[in-house]
C-alpha cells in the first residue's frame, strides 16, 4: 500500500488508540453479557437480560430456524478472541465449544445459516488453533477437536442435498435428516438462490482440511445447477429457485436479499481455492450487474428476462455488502459511489434502515445490528487508504454506542424513525460487527498473524487461501470454462492500489463529493453568487454529460442536489370537485420535477384506476383512461416509466398512490418525484403524488360514486377554487356533464370567495 499522508497518521494517532479501547469494551460488554444473563443459549435477549432457547420462547418464523441450540455466539467469537491476542480467552472457548457443543439435537435448522455461522465459525476456530499449536504459543492439548465436530456437523447437513436437482433442501433436521417421517422436514419445494449458492467456501474447506471430497461435490454441484439456470439473455439470477426442476420461483434480480451471498462466493472461492471456472462466472455476472443493476449509486432490482425494467423502487440493506466486494474485484469507482450513498442515507436515519427508497426515505424500519456497511467501509479504507473511512468507522462506533447500547448489550432497532428497540441481539453482531470496526483502526502490525493470508467468510470467518495450493482439490472440480464476454484489467488479477492510486488516497473524494448532499443532509441554508454561477456551470456541463453517461440514474438529480441550497418542495392538491364532494374534499399532494408545471396551469378530469394498477407492464384498460386521469399505485418500476405508458394510452394525466400501508402527508414529508435519468421532455401530463391515506380516500370515493372528477393544482390556489353555495348546480353541471373542468375554474375565478359559507 502506498504511504499514508500526515493527515491519516494524524488521525489515526488521535483517534485509533480511543477507538480500539472503545470497541474492546463494547465488546466485552456485549460478549459478557452474553456470557452472564444468556450461555449456553444461542443468543443473547439484551433487553429482558436472558438467552433466547429456541421453543422457550415466542416463535418468530422463518428466523428461528437460524437457532439450533448450537452455542452460536461462543462459535462465533472464537476466532475473535484470537485476532485480538487474547490467547486464554481463545483458549478457554475452545474448551467450552468442545465440552458444551451437541450436534445431536432433534432440531430443525436453516441449512445456509448453520453452514455460515457454525460451520464457518468451526473451522477457523480449528485453522487459529491449529496455528497456536504449530507456533507452540498455546493449544498443545489440541487434537483437532474443533475440525471433528466440523466434519460431524457437515454430515448432518449433508441429507439436505438429496433432491433430484441437487439445489439443497432450506432446512434440515440434524438428528433425523430430510426423509425421515420424525424430521419434520422435507416438504419445501423452493430456497433462495443465496441459500443454495453460499456453501461451498466452508464445504469445499471441510473437504480439504478433513480430505473427504463429498462435501465439496455437492456444494460444486448446486453451483454448478444455479449457472446452467441463469438467464443466458442477461446472464443475471432470479432470487428463488424450485430445488426440484430448477424453475425460478421469483424472477426479481439484484444483489440484495436472497441473492448476496451466491456472487459474494463465486468471487470468494476463486480466491480460496484457485479455480478459474468461479471467477469466470462472477466476471459473467458482475457484467451484467454493472450493465442492468447498477444505476450509480443505486443499486436496483430488475426483472432477469426483461432487466430494463426495474421491479422495485427501494433497495434493502443486506446490499451494503456490494461495495466491499467491488473493492475485491477492483472496481473501486462504483464501490465508493454506492458506499457514499449508504454513509448519506445513515446520516439521515442513524442507521440503515432494513429497506428504504429511492428517495432515501424509510421502506423498513428495522435495524437489526447489521455490519454489511461497516464491513464495506472496512474494504474502502484499505484499498485507498482514505482517513475519510476512518471518520465514518468512527461514526459507527458512536452510533452504536448512543443509540443502541443497553445495560445487558447492545439492541437492534424495531424502527430507526422512532429509535425503539428490539429484544435481540444476533450473533452475527459480535461475529462481524466489532471484527470489521476493530480491523479498521489496526495496523497490519497489530495483528497477532497475517491476515491477507486468509479470505473472509460471509459471517467473517476467516479460512487459509493456501488451502488452494496445501491441499488437494476434490476429484472432477474440473469444469469447462466459460469465456467473459468483455474483459479489462481486473478480469484475472487482483488490482493494485498503487496502480489505481499513486501517493493519493484523496482520489476517492473526488467521487464522493458529487453524493455529499445526496440526502439532504449537511446542505447549508444559503448559496453565494459565486456558487449559484458553478451551479449553472454545472447544469451546463451536465447537458453535455447526460448525452455521454445516459446510463447513470439520477444523474441529474445527484448534481442539482449537490448545490448548497435546499430545494423547496410546493405542496400540491388533488381536490374532489364531482357532487357529492364539491371541493369540499382536498387530498394534500407531491409534485414532480417533469410532466405539466402546475404552478402555471391548473388541469383537471375524472379519474379511473390503470390495469395493471402498477402501470408496469402492457396497459390493458386504454379506452377506459382516453380523456381521463389515471389512478397508478407506486412500485415495481419508476414514475416516468409509467407516466409514459400511461400518457401513452391516452390518460391526460396520473394520480401516483404509495404502495406503504398508513403512509400519510401528516406524517412523511412531502417529495418531488423525479425522472429515471433518460430526458422527460415527453412527458406532458401533469403528475402528483398521493401517500397511502389520501390515496384510500380516492379510491374510496371512485369505487363508491363510480364518477369522481379532480382538480390537480398547487395548495396555495385551494381556496379560490371552492364552490359558492348559490352555484352549485351550475358548477356541478359544468365539471360532469362537459367534462371541461378548466372552464368552471374560469366560472369560479370570478366569485368573490370573502362571500362564501359552507
Amino acid at each position: 500500500m502506498w504511504k499514508i499522508s500526515n493527515m491519516t497518521g494524524s488521525l489515526k494517532a488521535q483517534t485509533s488508540s480511543l477507538l480500539w479501547e472503545q470497541i474492546l469494551e463494547m465488546f466485552d460488554h456485549a460478549y459478557g453479557s452474553y456470557m452472564k444473563y444468556a450461555y449456553p443459549a444461542d443468543e443473547l435477549m439484551p433487553l429482558s437480560c436472558r438467552g433466547r432457547v429456541r421453543g422457550l420462547e415466542p416463535n418468530r418464523g422463518d428466523i428461528d430456524d437460524s437457532l439450533g441450540n448450537l452455542l452460536f455466539t461462543v462459535c462465533f467469537i472464537l476466532f475473535f478472541a484470537q485476532l485480538l491476542n487474547r490467547l486464554e480467552d481463545f483458549e478457554e472457548a475452545v474448551k467450552k465449544t468442545v465440552k458444551d457443543v451437541r450436534l445431536d439435537n432433534d432440531v430443525v435448522v436453516s441449512v445456509f445459516e448453520t453452514n455460515i455461522r457454525v460451520l464457518g465459525g468451526l473451522l477457523g476456530a480449528h485453522v487459529m488453533a491449529d496455528l497456536l499449536k504449530q507456533r507452540g504459543e498455546k493449544m498443545q492439548w489440541y487434537g483437532d477437536e474443533l475440525l471433528h465436530m466440523a466434519k460431524d456437523l457437515g454430515y448432518r447437513l449433508l441429507p439436505a442435498f438429496n433432491t433430484t436437482s441437487g439445489l439443497p433442501y432450506p432446512r434440515v433436521n440434524l438428528r433425523y435428516g430430510v426423509v425421515n417421517p420424525l424430521s419434520r422436514t422435507g416438504t419445501e419445494t423452493d430456497t433462495c438462490t443465496a441459500c443454495a449458492g453460499t456453501m461451498i467456501l466452508e464445504f469445499a474447506a471441510l473437504s480439504r482440511l478433513s480430505g473427504e471430497s463429498v462435501f465439496e461435490e455437492h456444494a460444486r454441484k448446486a453451483l454448478d445447477v444455479l449457472w446452467e439456470k441463469r438467464q443466458r439473455g442477461s446472464n443475471l439470477m432470479g432470487t428463488v429457485i424450485n430445488i426440484h426442476n430448477g424453475d425460478w420461483v421469483r424472477r426479481d434480480s439484484g444483489v440484495g436479499a436472497g441473492i448476496d451471498s451466491y456472487y459474494e462466493y463465486l468471487m470468494k472461492a476463486y480466491i480460496l481455492l484457485g479455480d478459474n471456472v468461479y471467477l469466470e462466472r462472477f466476471n459473467t455476472h458482475y457484467s451484467a450487474i454493472m450493465k442492468y443493476i447498477s444505476q450509480p449509486p443505486l443499486l436496483l432490482s430488475v426483472h432477469m428476462h426483461n432487466p430494463t425494467v426495474n421491479v422495485r423502487s427501494w433497495m434493502d440493506s443486506l446490499l451494503a455488502f456490494f461495495p466491499g466486494l467491488q473493492v475485491l474485484r477492483g472496481d473501486l469507482k462504483p464501490a465508493i459511489e454506492t458506499h457514499e450513498m449508504l454513509y448519506q442515507v445513515t446520516k439521515q436515519h442513524k442507521f440503515l434502515p432494513e429497506a428504504f427508497t429511492t428517495e432515501f426515505r424509510v421502506h423498513w424500519g428495522q435495524h437489526p445490528l447489521r455490519p454489511e456497511f461497516a464491513e464495506s467501509t472496512y474494504f474502502l479504507y484499505k484499498a485507498t487508504g482514505d482517513p475519510y473511512y476512518l471518520k465514518v468507522g468512527q461514526s459507527i462506533v458512536e452510533k452504536l454506542n448512543t443509540h443502541t447500547r443497553v445495560p445487558c448489550g447492545f439492541a437492534a432497532v424495531q424502527d430507526v424513525r422512532t429509535g425503539a428497540h428490539e429484544d435481540r441481539m444476533d450473533s452475527f453482531f459480535l461475529a462481524e460487527m466489532f471484527k470489521y470496526l476493530y480491523l479498521l483502526f489496526s495496523e497490519k502490525s497489530h495483528l497477532p498473524f497475517d491476515i491477507d493470508d486468509y479470505i473472509f467468510t460471509t459471517e467473517a470467518h476467516l479460512l487459509p487461501v493456501s488451502l488452494s495450493t496445501s491441499q488437494p482439490a476434490c476429484e472432477g472440480n474440473n469444469t469447462d470454462l466459460y469465456t467473459t464476454q468483455v474483459e479489462d484489467l481486473f478480469t484475472y488479477s487482483c488490482p493494485s492500489a498503487q496502480t489505481l492510486f499513486p501517493n493519493n488516497p484523496s482520489f476517492a473524494k473526488t467521487i464522493r463529493d458529487s453524493y455529499k448532499y445526496l440526502t439532504g443532509v449537511g446542505r447549508a441554508p444559503h448559496t453565494s453568487p459565486v456558487r449559484y454561477l458553478l451551479f449553472y456551470l454545472n447544469v451546463k456541463l451536465l447537458l453535455v454529460l447526460m448525452d455521454v453517461f445516459r446510463h447513470s440514474f439520477y444523474l441529474f438529480f445527484l448534481i442539482f442536489m449537490h448545490t448548497p441550497e435546499e430545494e423547496e418542495v410546493v405542496p400540491h392538491i388533488v381536490q374532489l370537485i364531482s357532487p357529492p364532494f364539491l371541493g369540499r374534499t382536498v387530498l394534500t399532494a407531491g409534485p414532480a420535477k417533469f410532466g405539466m408545471d402546475l404552478t402555471k396551469q391548473e388541469h383537471g378530469g375524472s379519474i379511473v384506476k390503470s390495469v395493471p394498477y402498477t402501470a408496469c407492464g402492457h396497459i390493458e384498460n386504454p379506452i377506459e383512461l382516453q380523456g381521463h386521469i389515471a389512478l397508478a399505485l407506486r412500485g415495481d418500476c419508476m414514475f416516468a416509466a409509467k407516466a409514459r405508458r400511461l400518457q401513452e394510452a391516452g390518460a391526460i394525466g396520473v394520480i401516483f398512490i404509495d404502495q406503504r400501508e398508513d403512509s400519510s402527508s401528516a406524517e412523511t414529508p412531502l417529495f418531488q418525484m423525479v425522472g429515471d435519468g433518460e430526458s422527460t421532455d415527453d412527458i406532458t401530463v401533469p403528475l402528483v403524488f398521493l401517500f397511502s391515506r389520501e390515496g384510500a380516500i380516492l379510491t374510496g370515493a371512485l369505487q363508491e360514486h363510480q364518477n369522481v372528477d379532480v382538480l390537480l393544482l398547487p395548495k396555495e390556489r385551494q381556496s379560490r377554487l371552492r364552490p359558492p353555495e348559490s352555484g352549485l348546480a351550475v358548477w356541478g353541471m359544468t365539471a360532469i356533464y362537459n367534462k371541461n373542468v378548466m372552464s368552471s375554474c374560469s366560472f369560479l375565478q370570478t366569485i368573490d370567495m370573502e362571500t362564501i359559507n359552507f
